[in-house]
């Protein structure tokens, strides 16, 4: 697989080296850049991310790297979405007001509630949760109610339910934590601090388009 063209792309928000090492580990060699013409030129393209959406968004436009990703989405090239990566492909996040993300998915990103039957809801939601899967597609040889490792305080409420691959319960909290629609592939847990199932996700993404 190291012959592929798979761009990690890098816009200042996120430990990027970790899900390099993560590909390593399947034997896939990704090129990590801020440069536009590289991430046009991307075969695959993965967009990691922690942080704030706002600064995510304002750092994708100064950097000049938001047409090619948004192209490349739309070219129908293999996408793949991390954490914050998810977040910023629907429509708005209320995360420090009201801010409009990459709208290529229908829906919004909203704060974890703080109370749930009474009861505080400890936020952020940092540690290991279980993935219920409901398209098996993309996690070929990973068993439903396996444990993904989460870092969020926000979740995406998509307005389309075919998408949604994978749902979590976080202390009776259901939230959407994956997604799956045509080249886009895209998950609110990190694959690449998941022990061996996470290099395996990104195996299948990159197997499911060859």
């Amino acid at each position: 697989m190291s012959d592929l063209k798979i761009v990690i792309a890098d816009y200042k928000l996120s430990n990027l080296f970790s899900v390099a090492h993560a590909l390593e580990y399947i034997g896939v060699e990704a090129r990590i850049t801020s440069d536009p013409k590289e991430i046009a030129q991307a075969q695959y393209l993965i967009l990691p991310g922690v942080g704030a959406y706002a600064d995510a968004m304002q750092n994708l436009k100064t950097l000049k790297i938001l047409d090619p990703i948004l192209a490349h989405i739309n070219q129908k090239k293999p996408f793949m979405g991390v954490c914050l990566g998810l977040q910023l492909l629907f429509e708005e996040s209320e995360e420090f007001g009201n801010h409009k993300g990459l709208g290529i998915l229908k829906g919004s990103v909203k704060k974890l509630p703080e109370k749930n039957n009474n009861q505080l809801i400890r936020i952020p939601h940092i540690g290991w949760d279980k993935i219920e899967i409901k398209k098996l597609e993309l996690f070929k040889g990973i068993k439903n109610q396996s444990f993904m490792y989460f870092v969020h305080s926000y979740f995406v409420i998509p307005k389309e339910s075919d998408i949604i691959a994978t749902v979590t319960d976080y202390e009776g909290v259901e939230f959407v934590s994956a997604v799956s629609k045509e080249n886009i592939f895209a998950v609110q847990f990190h694959p690449e601090k998941s022990g061996n199932k996470g290099p395996l996700l990104y195996k299948n993404f990159i197997e499911k388009f060859k």
